[in-house]
């Protein structure tokens, strides 16, 4: 969420609601995120795991860094013919958070889902990241081939270039399209303040979620009047996370892990079926650097939601569910 990607961390506070509210409508069957899921104790934390269906297991590894999993139950339908693994890591959601946040990593999440698939008594799993999570499903595919099945790659970065071209390509979003904010912006940062202050992330808050993630703003409306009765999710966002992950001044120049990371030169080494799809209106997650995996990844199948932003799950779901569900239970 940026679950992220510039901002998604406060972004998707905003807009899984609305995700929850689509399901809580129309998919009473499934489990309940809140209360139908069970603690895994993973390297020395609790792990919040909820289970939907039966099949092959379905990790969703959620984006952010910091965003919990209840905005990723729209990929509910695919229970159908998966056994779809959701979960919050470490310092997300209803899972256990760090004393101190320098234990928020990179590495650490790739470790997490290592020791939830023994927690599970797993012995290959398929791996789908979305956009931070996405960074995690390499790592993971890269450090454990023998346990992946299929990965799946979505609206993602291949390395720490791709994501400062998230920064770059978004700031000049808003600097075109909301000058006022810009220049609010700019009259902060002249006295000092950076990404992770609260003024800053104050004013970045005033640019809609659906400007930059979407290819039909409608798509991510709230109303607030439909989620009066709904139990709000508990640390759906972690800013301080995704801050100590993305740097201090991360929604201008990343650092820390996400300053670091390079998966361009190991793609090319992974044997297990690969799917990686990206959204033509993603303003994050930008067309231009997505297409660049088909170098990097050639064995891979890659494909471009035309009608899609950051979120195809949402916004093309009827062509997005089949796909997946192709590839994941007859791609080889």
């Amino acid at each position: 969420m940026k679950f992220i990607v510039m901002h998604m961390c406060k972004k998707f506070a905003s807009v899984f609601a609305l995700f929850f509210i689509i399901l809580h409508a129309v998919a009473q069957q499934y489990p309940d995120s809140q209360k139908d899921g069970k603690y895994i104790l993973v390297n020395g934390a609790k792990l919040w795991v909820v289970l939907v269906g039966k099949g092959d297991p379905l990790f969703i590894i959620p984006g952010g860094p910091g965003g919990a999993h209840i905005s990723y139950r729209s990929f509910d339908p695919l229970a159908a013919h998966n056994m779809i693994v959701y979960f919050d890591a470490f310092g997300r959601g209803k899972s256990d958070t760090a004393k101190n946040v320098r234990e928020y990593s990179l590495e650490r999440d790739i470790e997490d889902i290592e020791g939830l698939r023994v927690g599970l008594h797993l012995e290959q799993i398929n791996v789908l990241g979305h956009s931070y999570g996405g960074l995690v499903a390499q790592g993971y595919a890269a450090k454990y081939p023998q346990h992946v099945k299929h990965l799946v790659l979505a609206n993602t970065f291949h390395s720490f270039i791709m994501w400062q071209e998230n920064d770059d390509n978004s700031n000049h979003e808003i600097k075109t399209n909301y000058p006022e904010v810009w220049a609010d912006l700019m009259k902060i940062r002249e006295q000092g303040f950076v990404s992770s202050d609260p003024e800053h992330q104050a004013i970045y808050g005033k640019v809609p979620y659906g400007f930059l993630y979407s290819y039909n703003p409608d798509n991510f409306q709230r109303k607030p009047e439909s989620v009066s009765s709904i139990k709000p999710y508990p640390n759906p966002n972690n800013t301080k996370l995704y801050y100590q992950m993305v740097g201090k001044d991360g929604d201008f120049i990343v650092g820390s892990d996400i300053g670091n990371f390079d998966y361009r030169t190991k793609l090319k080494s992974l044997t297990m079926p690969v799917l990686i799809y990206g959204g033509r209106y993603d303003r994050v997650a930008v067309p231009e650097m997505m297409i660049k995996f088909k170098e990097y990844c050639p064995q891979a199948h890659f494909v471009m939601f035309e009608y899609s932003g950051h979120n195809p799950q949402v916004e093309e779901p009827e062509k997005l569910f089949p796909l997946l569900n192709e590839f994941l239970n007859n791609g080889k």
